[in-house]
């Protein structure tokens, strides 16, 4: 009888990978043929829309897309994955229909920017200002088609210069989006040589209790855009110079992290609107949130009395903060999200009844609420 031979695993495995790879071209030549028609399909709505004046960028209609390919996974693809993949889809899909231009705070490399990315894709045309202000001004002028701007940190609260551009801009929110934010300590020398940090004044904020502990005594100098930040300390002449910024600021300047992820607290996270003319809001997608601005008379229970309509009709007040008016001395702004669309028509009562009670009242946006951070 024939010895017996032991089995040629390399040879298997060989196999395998052959078979496997063959079967990989053939999908990517069916994923290449669908995405050619879905790209067909997309030419066909965007004339349309052209025709009809329509917005190209329609968050409702992207928050369903979303929604609906994550119901079509079962694994092993997370969701996530499958949002990112798709976002570059539909990025890539919006500029066959009109290529969009894309103003965000901060330089290339800033939290804003990725964020903007993250948003809009690849395909989009991104612009950059170095105040908040300038972002609106750029979409108020037609140089952008939308802005992205913070609205709000969860450790250092409500970034105030993005409140102050809305007391005077007709534009509107129309999307709003999360992203976990990694403080890093950027420098060309050790930690113990720093002498001078410049970065944003939020971000010196969210980063207290480790400056504190780590260096003390560290001259701290503030910024327009952690971007900014890590430009000067590249730039300076005098040894000793760090920022405090994003790893993509650090790979752009050529600034080594010397510390990672000092910010205090490991959940921080910013929240940012995307801001455009009132034409292109959003439509209700049963998942939505609405952000408002108004004026109490200087009365007794006034406050009480404007948010009443919120509590008879069930509706949830997620934020509530309050500004000076800059009209009237002791006359307060108050800025509040709630759930829910304005077409709602619980939620139509309820502003109904807010503005019967107060001084005045605009309603800032209703467009679909962000669940999770777009970079995780």
């Amino acid at each position: 009888m024939p010895a017996d031979h032991p089995p040629d695993h390399a040879a298997s495995a060989e196999s395998i990978l052959a078979a496997a790879r063959t079967e990989i071209d053939a999908i990517d030549r069916q994923l290449v043929a669908l995405l050619s028609d879905r790209a067909a399909a997309v030419k066909r709505i965007g004339a349309a829309k052209l025709a009809k004046g329509e917005a190209i960028f329609v968050p409702h209609r992207e928050a369903a897309v979303f929604q609906r390919i994550c119901s079509f996974n079962h694994g092993p693809l997370r969701d996530s994955d499958l949002r990112a993949i798709w976002r570059e889809i539909m990025s890539a899909a919006i500029a066959l229909e009109q290529p969009q231009t894309i103003c965000h705070f901060g330089q290339p490399g800033a939290f804003t920017h990725a964020a903007a990315r993250l948003k809009f894709g690849a395909a989009a045309t991104y612009i950059h200002a170095d105040a908040i202000a300038a972002v609106f001004a750029e979409v108020e002028r037609g140089r952008a088609d939308y802005g992205v701007v913070p609205i709000e940190n969860s450790t250092d609260g409500t970034i105030t210069d993005t409140i102050d551009a809305f007391l005077a801009t007709p534009l509107r929110i129309v999307s709003e989006l999360h992203l976990r934010i990694r403080h890093h300590l950027l420098a060309r020398c050790p930690r113990s040589d720093i002498r001078r940090i410049y970065s944003r004044h939020t971000v010196f904020g969210q980063c207290r209790q480790w400056l504190a502990a780590n260096l003390p005594g560290v001259e701290l100098i503030e910024v327009v855009s952690t971007t900014k930040g890590a430009e000067r300390a590249a730039g300076d002449a005098e040894p000793g110079s760090a920022a405090i910024a994003s790893e993509d600021a650090g790979r752009a300047y050529d600034l080594p992290v010397v510390a990672g992820d000092i910010q205090d607290n490991a959940g921080n996270l910013t929240r940012f609107v995307v801001v455009a003319d009132p034409a292109k809001a959003a439509q209700p997608t049963g998942d939505d949130k609405t952000s408002l601005m108004f004026s109490v008379q200087d009365r007794p229970s006034a406050l009480h009395d404007c948010l009443l309509p919120f509590h008879r009709g069930a509706i949830n007040l997620s934020r509530i903060e309050s500004r000076p008016s800059r009209r009237r001395h002791w006359e307060y702004l108050f800025f509040i999200d709630i759930s829910g669309h304005q077409q709602d028509p619980a939620v139509a009562e309820a502003i109904a009844g807010l503005r019967q009670q107060s001084s005045s009242c605009e309603i800032l946006g209703s467009y679909p609420r962000a669940d999770r951070p777009l970079n995780e």
